[in-house]
């Protein structure tokens, strides 16, 4: 198996000139997921910002054997791949080890796609699945998702005086997925690379279906400085809104990093043009709202992980 080092030393699979915004999260994301084995590797990507800004006919900026499917189906495409693959394995025309993986943001992940993803992983598919959330439908114009968290204004869910944005709290896609008891599913972020690049390699060296939700912030929707994205990735972390852990085969669940000390939520919601609704008076209570949610839920994420077997002393 390669080293951290040696992986990261590998040449890109995806090339610069594409046409995402300054500061996508996206393409970071996959650059560091890729970099996660030394084998050719086969890329399905679901409709949406990675998709279009990547392969505007008749351009392309892959390098790498790449499948454009429908909103809704990359896991089902994937799957198809994969098994006619084992196919000619069998049949002794496919020599070389190919690993695959699916690339889809939250509206193809959390919603429009989430009954093919589990089709997939209940059939125990070999590939990796890796939902880059940037929270919202970014490319068709910022509406709000599942993932889209709660108070965070959009174009569906605005912020005024009878709505203080999406009212419901973000989805745990990630529970969604360990219900599966798949062999290997993880939570990573890309201001935190070096994590990243280890749960890809063991996504791609899992032998079986693996999942990874990687937070991939976008400057348009989330209305912040296009230069910002890595500290507001950053401080998703560090204020608990987006715990670092894995979860092998449903049961056993790693938290990768103990924010002992957090920062305040408001720390990353000010960051924000979306939620900044959310800073009038009026309002005050929802932010006590939102913290309350996050202090809950990361308590739920330990608890679980002592079960595992997890010392947090």
């Amino acid at each position: 198996m390669p080293s951290l080092k040696d992986l990261a030393k590998m040449p890109e699979r995806i090339t610069g000139g594409h046409r995402l915004c300054p500061g996508c999260g996206a393409p970071i994301a996959v650059r560091q997921i890729l970099r996660g084995t030394d084998k050719p590797v086969v890329v399905v990507c679901a409709t949406g910002c990675l998709e279009v800004a990547t392969t505007i006919y008749p351009h392309s900026a892959w390098k790498c054997p790449y499948f454009h499917n429908a909103f809704e189906n990359a896991a089902a495409t994937l799957s198809g791949i994969e098994t006619a693959y084992n196919s000619l394995k069998k049949q002794g025309r496919a020599k070389k080890e190919i690993k695959f993986v699916a690339f889809g943001g939250d509206g193809g992940t959390y919603d429009i796609g989430l009954q093919s993803l589990s089709g997939a992983l209940e059939r125990g598919h070999d590939f990796v699945y890796v939902c880059y959330d940037n929270e919202a439908y970014m490319n068709t114009g910022i509406q709000r998702s599942s993932a889209t968290p709660y108070g965070a204004a959009t174009t569906t869910s605005p912020a005024g005086k009878v709505h203080p944005g999406k009212e419901q709290f973000k989805k745990n896609l990630l529970d969604v997925v360990a219900a599966h008891e798949i062999p290997y599913a993880a939570q990573a972020c890309i201001s935190d690379w070096a994590d990243v690049l280890k749960k890809s390699q063991k996504a791609f060296e899992t032998k079986g279906p693996a999942f990874i939700n990687i937070l991939a912030p976008c400057q348009r929707g989330w209305r912040y400085p296009h230069n910002k994205t890595i500290a507001v990735a950053k401080a998703a972390v560090e204020t608990r809104f987006w715990p670092l852990l894995e979860i092998e085969y449903g049961r056993k669940w790693t938290l990768n990093r103990d924010i002992k000390t957090p920062k305040p939520i408001t720390e990353w919601l000010k960051m924000q043009g979306r939620f900044k609704h959310l800073f009038k008076p009026e309002n005050e209570h929802l932010v006590k709202k939102i913290q309350e949610h996050i202090d809950s839920e990361w308590e739920r994420i330990k608890n679980l992980c002592r079960c595992s077997g997890q010392n947090f002393d």
